[in-house]
């Protein structure tokens, strides 16, 4: 009886995306030193080279900035892979206190009153600097799929996909805080 392999998923954009700039971080770094300063719009435009051979539209700034953001997080975090963390959890846990802490609350609620897609990357940008200053690591396959959904949403005045995608992260962000207790209730009992 022969069985037959089961053909294997094909990596949606997003993962290929990651998984070539972290590889070319890897092995490049002036490539490296070019995508760090795609978060800044003032030299972002040093990223761009790259962006298009990835395939990206440059001339489009909603289907650009989540490309550069997130290629700019690769570089300056080091990633060597990808993480596993969606955005709202990472955030909760760059605090003591996870989703209890009023500055975590108060840095997502910033996170969920964007509306446009500009915007939302420049918040994010101090909130990925945090991330890797406390040592989580994003999922940035998931968190780049959020941010070209989000801008697509905008773009065509989706309200309720905007809100799909915040509630995302938030259900992330609180999440975090049902699971930590969780863990904890189980090291009571034993």
């Amino acid at each position: 009886m022969e069985t037959q392999a089961q053909p294997v998923a094909k990596p949606d954009r997003e993962a290929r995306f990651v998984a070539r700039a972290i590889q070319r971080c890897g092995e490049d770094k002036g490539l490296a030193a070019r995508l760090r300063r795609a978060d800044n719009p003032a030299t972002e435009y040093q990223s761009w080279e790259f962006l298009a051979d990835c395939g990206i539209k440059l001339d489009y700034a909603s289907e650009r900035l989540p490309f550069a953001t997130v290629a700019a997080y690769i570089a300056k975090a080091k990633l060597q892979a990808n993480g596993k963390q969606g955005l709202g959890r990472a955030i909760a846990a760059c605090f003591e206190d996870g989703s209890k802490s009023d500055q975590a609350k108060a840095r997502l609620r910033r996170l969920l009153a964007c509306d446009e897609p500009g915007e939302l990357c420049r918040i994010l940008r101090p909130l990925l600097t945090l991330i890797d200053s406390r040592g989580q690591t994003l999922d940035c396959a998931r968190l780049l799929k959020q941010l070209r959904q989000f801008a697509s949403a905008a773009h065509k005045g989706d309200d309720l996909w905007l809100q799909n995608i915040k509630a995302q992260w938030a259900q992330e962000f609180y999440g975090h805080k049902v699971e930590v207790e969780s863990q904890a209730e189980a090291g009571e009992g034993t």
